[in-house]
């Protein structure tokens, strides 16, 4: 395995050093990186187009100026990176830096998003094939795989943004709005649940009905500006997330793993009331370790829970752990939600990754942060669900026809079994490739969305530097979507030996 990945890793880094020279003479000879002085009217203008020579090094051969790009991006191996100036002569490592953050905090989490719903929906059509659902997915897919990126993002600015703005600032909700809420829910969760005809009509009134009270709820709380969730619905949540885990991981056959999760709910719960201090101004090293501190006790009253099957209740009682951080921090961000308001009457803005000298305390600038990054995630998370949906479906269905699926049926397995334990396992395979290239791509394609937006990312720094014809900004951002690529399949290959053991051998 070993040598394995040391062979691609140098492959791989001969095809860099290859695109990276081709992506050099391309930039260089895209235009006139002089074009704007030579229009210019200043009485120094030759001063300036002089200035900018010495610069860029437009009096060297290209080869010379790529070998001192080349020398510079070795250094980064011994301590001394250096990645060029622009032609303004700022440092574009200081850039990179900054872009790299802005960027990548968006596609990973566009990408998490795409794989958690895209692959849930997959396997959801695959095992519900031919149904309602599964066309409806399936149009919707290939929707959303149409849609334009820059025509989808102009869309969410305009509804997502400026709409949802000036509605909230009333934040009651309109009774047609209600009723046509609750009536694509009902008419949603009866296709996702299925059963005869009787169980579906059942099923949809009874879910129109409590979504329509529960949203007239809202609206006479005045809850979409003065929001409250509480311990109980955090303790309530996380339960439900303990024994959903519970019934995909290992039903409830054994009742030790659901009891671990119980625990992990509960603990975690009351660890809330532990830590309330500290949460309330915290710092993102502090959210870490405390992060790190929940891992380990879920997994360690997993581990105490277990018996016999102590692998599989550690394994639910990390995802329960995890699972009630993250409803600890909702929480959290509800309960300064109308503090945030005050502070920002129009919480969504069109462009920016934050707002310019926003005085909130840590959680409404997360808030803040959070509202800026909705929408530019959305677009790129739509886009990639289609195809993780697709391939999953794809991938899950021609599993489902193996002769060892069927043996596993055969031998009076449960149908969670068959499809967790047997068939999903062997369907991510191909996925995992899928993810691999994808989370490369997106950064690519973040360039237009970045655009829209305004988001001062990597994809804003490569347009700048390709129109002005300065290749060190575009050589950096094809230094990390080429690295990412790389890390990515590493990671993939390390992902195919963990779900196929032959691989191993």
């Amino acid at each position: 395995m070993l040598k394995f990945i040391l062979r691609r890793l140098g492959i791989s880094a001969l095809i860099l050093w290859l695109a990276s020279i081709l992506i050099f003479v391309l930039t260089i000879n895209s235009g006139d990186p002089l074009a704007d002085l030579r229009e210019s009217n200043a009485q120094n203008r030759d001063q300036l187009i002089a200035a900018r020579i010495a610069t860029m090094g437009l009096d060297k051969p290209w080869h010379e100026r790529y070998l001192e790009w080349l020398t510079g991006v070795g250094g980064c191996f011994t301590g001394s990176c250096d990645l060029g100036t622009t032609m303004n002569g700022s440092n574009v490592l200081d850039l990179t830096t900054q872009a790299a953050a802005s960027t990548l905090r968006l596609v990973t989490l566009a990408t998490l998003l795409a794989i958690v719903v895209g692959v849930a929906l997959g396997m959801l059509t695959a095992i519900r094939q031919y149904s309602g659902f599964d066309y409806a997915v399936t149009f919707m897919s290939f929707l959303f795989f149409s849609l334009p990126v820059f025509w989808a993002a102009v869309l969410l600015k305009e509804y997502g943004a400026i709409r949802f703005n000036d509605w909230i600032a009333g934040g009651q909700a309109a009774p047609a709005a209600i009723l046509l809420l609750a009536a694509v829910v009902a008419v949603v969760l009866a296709a996702l649940l299925g059963g005869t005809q009787r169980r579906r009509l059942v099923t949809g009134a009874a879910t129109f009905v409590f979504v329509g009270i529960v949203l007239f709820v809202l609206n006479v709380l005045d809850w979409y500006r003065s929001p409250v969730f509480g311990l109980g619905l955090v303790l309530l949540t996380a339960l439900g997330a303990g024994v959903l885990t519970t019934a995909l991981v290992t039903g409830f056959g054994n009742r030790r793993v659901l009891y671990a999760a119980a625990t992990t709910a509960v603990v975690g719960t009351l660890s809330y009331l532990l830590f309330i201090d500290l949460l309330l101004e915290p710092t993102w090293l502090l959210l870490a370790g405390l992060f790190v501190l929940a891992v380990v006790v879920s997994v360690a009253i997993g581990a105490a829970w277990g018996g016999y099957a102590r692998k599989q209740a550690m394994l639910v009682s990390g995802i329960t752990g995890v699972v009630t951080s993250l409803v600890i921090v909702f929480d959290i961000l509800v309960a300064h939600w109308s503090g945030f308001l005050a502070l920002k009457p129009r919480p969504i803005s069109t462009i920016g990754s934050q707002t310019p000298n926003f005085t909130g305390d840590f959680w409404e600038s997360v808030l803040d942060m959070g509202a800026q990054i909705v929408l530019p995630t959305v677009v790129l998370t739509l886009i990639s669900i289609a195809s993780y949906s697709r391939y999953t479906r794809s991938s899950m269905l021609e599993v489902m026809n193996q002769d060892y699926v069927r043996t596993a049926r055969s031998k009076g397995l449960s149908e969670r079994a068959v499809i967790t334990k047997h068939a999903f396992r062997n369907a991510l395979i191909p996925i995992t490739t899928i993810v691999a290239f994808d989370f490369a791509g997106l950064i690519g394609g973040a360039v237009i969305t970045e655009r829209v937006f305004g988001w001062k990312g990597m994809g804003a720094m490569f347009a700048d530097g390709l129109h002005h014809v300065d290749p060190a900004p575009v050589m950096a951002f094809f230094l990390v979507t080429g690295t990412a690529a790389v890390v990515m399949n590493m990671l993939a290959d390390i992902a195919y030996a963990f779900l196929d053991p032959r691989i191993r051998r």
